[in-house]
């Protein structure tokens, strides 16, 4: 936790007596009383390792370091905190100060204290640099969510009290980051969970060392008026005891003064000088039951003029946090406004623990609190229900440890801006959360400084570092585990931008190829006149929209070559006879399409038909499907006859480039004999063939025989699948291998 050590300067024997009596472990007892012997014993074992670790140790302020520890142990005593966590207040800075690792915490006190410690650790780690409101907002619920056990953030918050209350013992220049981040992060989390009172306290302690001059002006200012005002509220004190007293009501009174932080606050929200500030004071009223609040406030309204629109009804309505109480504004003696709050003891005790209030039933058992008296949110009412049911921790915890913020975990970039992610996003995820840019370009990723796979889940904490290439592109596979609209639609956007433009490179490339068909050499690529006719032919907005439907096969490109080659003879452009003579050609003296040279490296705007898995070495053709782009089959394949029977004129030819960039899939069905470790020898054989095993369906006929082995695998070419077929056949236990050519063989 945030500490405040210097080196230990030479100390007469006479302090180190006071300083050891300040650090005696007798300080702590008297508020443990609560515990049995054995949890007694186990806190001061905790104790003398805390002790021993911090030996030498001191805080500025010249006491030793283990007093820290104390005072954080002593307020989880004063929420009466199970045995475990005030063990772990003792020992919450032994793993950051003094080298104490968790397997050692487990072996001596074991798991569930050094899960606190353990996490305690990490929060520390953890540092607000921002008064952004929202990084605010984001870093409390991010401390929130990583404390899955709410015992780290009450001991959290007792630590952080205890150096508050000491700031002064620091250097100033430590004092503004550290009041800030009280007052932004842990003052409101103390709200968040109940516990008003060290709410309070931390909103102060941080004006007072934010604001010095205020807050010194102010505290003189509420001092006066307090003087002022004795009589006053001494007549109203009077008042509320004859008045209870006399229709029989039992009720505690107390005084309520505002805090000056709060005092201030109003002054510059609203615009106001102190002396406009009117409800400084107040009083709360304690009752038995929940009904005396309502004839409580009924009394009141009879006592004094109630003041209009300045009535709230928190128990009907409870707060986020469990609060609950009735306020109400009545002007008193003297015409000064008087707030009151009126409540009953269970209610008092959430008011002012929150979530600690847990600890505080059990031990002074109000079982008979009625449910009525406990209604807040459910979250804090579960807590004070199970009380009832169970005095075993483990099934308590088992209820508490669900985060507070269930749907999202909170990250930081590398340069601790903290982003809110939902529960189960990815590296991808944060990458687009980012900037769509990072997410295009996402090559790898660190962790926490370590290497990790895109596809990583994200965890709260977490520090996340994104690579980028700008030559990198998105995958597809990156869909199949993005959790966020956000990346799933821009992975999408992205991967249409790139199918457009494959399908553009696709289309010109056949428009250049059929233009040469009809003796022009190339597209004429600065004759805006003839592009613009070409497109009112075409009905195409652009010259890229008409390349792209070529590619997409929405348009023909031996038609568009056509007009094109007619509109250039307008302009006296005449067709190159021996370029038509090299290009052209066809059976009975027909023209045909040029050939489309492919690689495999053509991306979305090729596909290669899983019916017939063409591979380099093999005779293709090209079918041109309406809006889909170019499916190259082989020239064999029965699917493309029946196409080429039906839709002849979207048929072109098609051949393979020298040097293909890629493997290509084809499939292959091996027949086998039965026996021990055959799959084994089948996929060695395939291994030694440089083949790559993509799918792999075996029959369901376990006790024939023999039976059928059906691969899917990546070839660079037909001669590398003639050798694949040939190792196999030479493989014992394989009695067939053969190539699958059409898709009724492949039965997956």
């Amino acid at each position: 936790m945030t500490s405040h050590k210097v080196s230990p300067p030479p100390t007469t024997k006479s302090s180190a007596e006071v300083n050891a009596a300040s650090a005696s472990f007798a300080r702590l007892t008297s508020k443990l009383a609560y515990l049995n012997e054995n949890d007694l014993a186990s806190v001061r074992l905790a104790y003398r390792f805390a002790d021993e670790a911090h030996l030498g140790q001191l805080r500025n302020s010249g006491e030793p370091y283990i007093t820290h520890p104390i005072a954080v142990a002593a307020q989880c005593a004063e929420w009466k905190l199970d045995a475990q966590a005030v063990m772990a207040a003792l020992l919450h800075d032994a793993m950051e100060d003094c080298g104490i690792t968790k397997p050692e915490l487990i072996e001596r006190f074991g798991p569930p204290v050094a899960e606190l410690v353990d996490g305690l650790t990490k929060l520390e780690k953890l540092h607000f640099n921002t008064r952004e409101e929202n990084q605010a907002e984001s870093f409390r619920k991010m401390l929130l969510a990583m404390a899955r056990d709410v015992r780290v953030i009450l001991i959290k918050l007792a630590d952080r009290t205890h150096n508050m209350r000491t700031l002064s013992d620091a250097p100033r220049e430590k004092w503004q980051r550290i009041a800030s981040e009280t007052l932004d992060v842990y003052a409101p989390i103390a709200h968040r969970l109940g516990l008003n009172q060290t709410y309070r306290e931390l909103q102060d302690l941080s004006f007072r060392f934010l604001r010095p001059w205020r807050y010194a002006i102010l505290s003189k200012a509420v001092a006066k008026a307090r003087g002022r005002r004795r009589d006053l509220i001494g007549k109203v004190q009077t008042d509320l005891e004859a008045t209870f007293s006399r229709y029989g009501m039992s009720v505690r009174i107390a005084g309520r003064e505002k805090t000056l932080y709060s005092i201030y606050a109003k002054m510059e929200e609203k615009n106001l000088s102190f002396a406009q500030v009117t409800d400084i004071y107040g009083f709360r009223v304690i009752v038995p039951h929940l009904i005396d609040c309502y004839t409580g406030l009924g009394l009141l309204h009879q006592l004094y003029q109630p003041v209009p629109g300045k009535f709230k009804d928190h128990i009907a309505i409870s707060k986020i946090n469990g609060y609950q109480s009735l306020h109400t504004t009545l002007v008193g003696p003297s015409g000064v406004n008087v707030e009151f709050q009126l409540r009953t003891e269970a209610m008092h005790l959430v008011a002012e623990t929150g979530v600690a209030a847990h600890w505080l039933y059990k031990d002074e058992g109000h079982a008979e609190v009625s449910h009525g008296d406990r209604m807040g949110s459910k979250w804090l009412q579960s807590l004070l229900d199970i009380q009832d049911e169970t005095r075993d921790a483990a099934e308590f915890w088992d209820h508490v440890k669900v985060d507070l913020f269930p749907d999202a975990v909170y990250v930081f970039t590398p340069k601790s801006r903290i982003m809110a992610m939902p529960r189960g996003a990815t590296v991808v995820d944060f990458a687009y959360a980012i900037h769509s840019n990072v997410g295009d370009h996402a090559v790898s990723a660190k962790i926490n400084n370590e290497q990790v796979a895109l596809r990583t889940e994200v965890k709260n904490g977490d520090i996340i570092e994104v690579t980028t290439d700008p030559n990198s592109t998105p995958n597809p596979a990156w869909l199949g585990f993005v959790r966020t609209a956000r990346a799933r639609s821009k992975i999408r956007q992205n991967l249409r931008t790139m199918a457009q433009a494959d399908s553009q490179q696709l289309g010109e490339k056949m428009l250049v190829q059929a233009l040469r068909a009809e003796g022009i050499e190339t597209l004429p690529v600065n004759n805006n006149v003839i592009w613009d006719k070409l497109l009112r032919f075409s009905g195409n907005r652009s010259r890229t929209e008409l390349l792209t439907d070529i590619g997409l096969g929405k348009r023909i490109a031996s038609i568009v070559a056509k007009r094109l080659t007619n509109l250039l003879a307008e302009q006296g452009e005449r067709p190159d006879a021996l370029l038509i003579t090299r290009e052209r050609f066809g059976e009975n003296n027909a023209v045909a399409q040029a050939s489309v040279q492919i690689d495999g490296g053509e991306n979305s705007s090729v596909r290669f038909a899983t019916c017939c898995r063409p591979i380099p070495g093999d005779s293709i053709v090209g079918y041109l499907g309406r809006g889909e782009g170019l499916t190259v089959h082989t020239i064999g394949c029965q699917v493309a006859q029946k196409l080429k029977h039906k839709d002849s004129e979207r048929f072109l030819r098609v051949d393979w480039s020298d040097e293909p960039v890629r493997t290509f899939e084809t499939g292959i069905v091996v027949t086998i004999t039965n026996g021990k470790g055959v799959l084994a020898k089948v996929a060695s054989a395939l291994a030694v063939s440089e083949a790559d095993i993509t799918h792999i369906d075996m029959t369901s006929d376990a006790g024939e025989d023999a039976m059928d082995l059906r691969f899917v695998i990546a070839v660079r070419d037909l001669p590398q699948l003639d050798a694949v077929l040939r190792n196999l056949r030479r493989t014992p236990a394989v009695i067939r291998a053969e190539r699958i050519t059409n898709a009724s063989q492949f039965n997956t």
